[in-house]
Formats: C-alpha cells, structure tokens, sequence
C-alpha cells in the first residue's frame, strides 16, 4: 500500500467520508481524486475505507483552485466566476463532457485560471 512517489498532498480517509466530500474539504477535483487513486478508488467511489490513505495530487498537476458545483451552475458561469476559459476549466476536468451536461451538484471541479491536469490517457515513453 504503497503512497504514489510523486504526490504532492496526502490524506487518511475518515469514516463517512465520501469521494465528493474529501474533494471538497481538501481543495482537490473529483476527477483528480479519483484519477490519481485509480488503483484503489473504484468508479462509484463504494470502496473507501477509514484509515485508508489517498494521494490527493501529483507534484506538478496537483491542481488546489476547487469550485463546488451547484444545482442550476454551468461551465459557464463557473468559469466567469473563477476567471478563467470554459476551455480551460474543460481541459482541467476531463471527466465533464463539451456541453457540460454531466456535472452535478456536489462534485468538485478544478477551476485554476491554466491548464495542470494531465489526463491519465496520455502517458510519455
């Protein structure tokens, strides 16, 4: 159980803690969250257990600047809110369609005013 080498901020899972939830207590994305603890997060986030520890970025795409979505919220007026591009706030949250018809409220959503997340689909040689 090894912590990710890279990782920029760790946290210890709490009971009754919920994917969402550390997101938003933390400052780290949903997608983040989940990207980053693919090996032990499964998709619906039903797996977490207390004492459990999580890496919440890695050094050098750990985004910290966090929106918590609200109901009636949409791209964007979360980007005008966070000054930044509705590509920008796309590209930092892979997991939000074009049209940003998925969110929901509660998720968390990276908003830094430049892209940092890097896909986990893309990896270097």
């Amino acid at each position: 159980n090894a912590q990710e080498p890279n990782c920029a901020r760790n946290y210890t899972v709490q009971l009754g803690d919920t994917c969402d939830g550390i997101s938003a207590k933390t400052n780290t994305s949903t997608f983040q969250l989940a990207n980053v603890n693919a090996d032990k997060i499964n998709a619906d986030c039903s797996n977490l257990f207390a004492g459990e520890a999580l890496c919440l970025g890695i050094t050098g795409q750990d985004c910290d600047v966090t929106h918590v979505v609200q109901s009636g919220d949409g791209c964007d007026s979360i980007a005008d809110e966070a000054q930044t591009t509705e590509a920008t706030l796309l590209a930092n949250n892979p997991n939000v369609n074009s049209g940003c018809t998925n969110i929901y409220p509660g998720e968390v959503l990276c908003t830094a005013d430049e892209v940092i997340v890097v896909n986990a689909t893309s990896t270097s040689a």
